[in-house]
């Protein structure tokens, strides 16, 4: 089982006459990248907000908006009477000055800067647990949209491992004739140069072991083997992350793909290596976006 980093969640709940709706979604990245956007009013909560989307998130770019509506009466205000009396001599001065009337310097102050500021209002502790539910909710709907867009990533992963395990069967078959090959295409050098009774055939099958010992790939297929059912066994656990893992994994399996292509010296199995090293790529692809 695995997890996408791609995904989407919402949240909508109202709590005393406070509506707050999350959004919280998800591309892949490397490490968790959060970018939060945040009411004044939870602003004292931000560090416990970030904690809860790390710890259930784990990895990718996560962006996630909190909307606030205040329900029922207007948010409460506060006038800064200093700054008014501030204000007042220097305006009514003025208008003394130019011949104005004073009747609605009252209004003109009011809409002067700072003379009113609203209330910050902070969500008590109560209150806030009820919230954090919601972004709870809101993060449990996008994990959800992860796993759902996992079980079609793992059906494809398996189907390019299963590949890869399909081509090197292929070359388990081609191995015993690619020896028969080269020792057929060194006699026919021999033969054609040096003439058929003048090389020591002993010493010839010395060399020949000598040099197939050399591009022998049976460590090669013995370790990718174990890779690729590693690599399985990983998919089927019940560890949540596990996208750095099966990265690594497949960079060990190209690893090997790689040593037995170079030494192959056999057009089929090189044939076959081609396959595999594509169907490589693709899982390689694929992985980026796990979890």
């Amino acid at each position: 089982m695995i997890y996408s980093m791609t995904g989407y969640g919402r949240a909508e709940q109202t709590i005393g006459d406070k509506t707050f709706l999350v959004e919280v979604r998800s591309l892949n990245g490397k490490q968790f990248d959060l970018r939060l956007t945040i009411p004044a009013l939870l602003k004292p909560y931000e560090f416990e907000v970030r904690n809860l989307l790390g710890e259930q998130l784990e990895r990718g770019s996560v962006e996630c908006i909190i909307y606030l509506k205040q329900n029922g009466a207007g948010k409460p205000v506060s006038i800064n009477t200093d700054l008014v009396k501030a204000y007042y001599q220097p305006v009514s001065q003025l208008a003394q000055e130019l011949n104005i009337g004073t009747d609605n310097i009252l209004s003109t102050l009011l809409k002067l800067p700072e003379v009113i500021a609203p209330v910050t209002d902070v969500l008590s502790k109560d209150d806030y647990a009820k919230f954090e539910a919601i972004l709870s909710t809101a993060i449990a709907h996008l994990t959800q949209h992860r796993l759902e867009e996992g079980k079609v990533m793992e059906a494809d992963l398996l189907a390019r491992i299963q590949q890869i395990e399909e081509q090197q069967a292929t070359v388990a078959t081609l191995e015993p004739l690619r020896r028969t090959k080269i020792k057929e295409g060194l006699v026919k050098v021999l033969e054609d140069n040096v003439g058929k009774e003048n090389y020591d055939p002993n010493r010839l099958e010395q060399e020949l072991i000598y040099y197939i010992e050399k591009i022998d790939i049976s460590e090669e297929q013995v370790r990718l083997t174990n890779h690729c059912s590693y690599f399985k066994n990983i998919l089927k656990g019940k560890e949540k992350s596990k996208g750095k893992k099966l990265s690594f994994i497949l960079q060990e399996i190209g690893r090997e793909i790689n040593t037995t292509g170079s030494k192959a010296y056999d057009s089929q199995i090189q044939q076959a290596v081609i396959i595999m090293k594509d169907e490589l790529e693709k899982a390689k692809e694929q992985v980026l976006n796990v979890l």
